[in-house]
């Protein structure tokens, strides 16, 4: 298994664990205001992680590229409330249109 798996694996078996885990120690408490807050903010910082790591890096350097400019076209569409499908339309266009050029 290639290191990048291996790595799903044992995030996956964490979060499994953790899932598991988190509501017996706590059992039946609520959690704080801040620690509540603070998980909430987890999911979206972890996304805009990913995703800024898939566009902008290869496995050694930075770089700015076609991907960029799909990002680009996804945040504009965002920006104009575009349905969720016309928004991955417009990154794979602009993306496929900009690798063409």
């Amino acid at each position: 298994m290639s290191d990048p798996w291996l790595l799903v694996v044992l995030i996956g078996a964490a979060t499994i664990v953790l899932r598991g885990v988190v509501p017996a120690v706590l059992g039946g408490r609520a959690l704080g205001g801040r620690l509540l807050g603070a998980i909430e903010l987890l999911p979206p910082a972890l996304l805009a992680a990913l995703v800024a790591t898939q566009v902008f890096s290869t496995k050694s350097a930075l770089v700015l590229d076609e991907r960029a400019a799909g990002l680009t076209a996804a945040a504009a569409a965002l920006l104009l409330r575009a349905p969720l499908l016309a928004v991955i339309a417009a990154a794979a266009l602009t993306t496929a249109l900009a690798r063409a050029l």
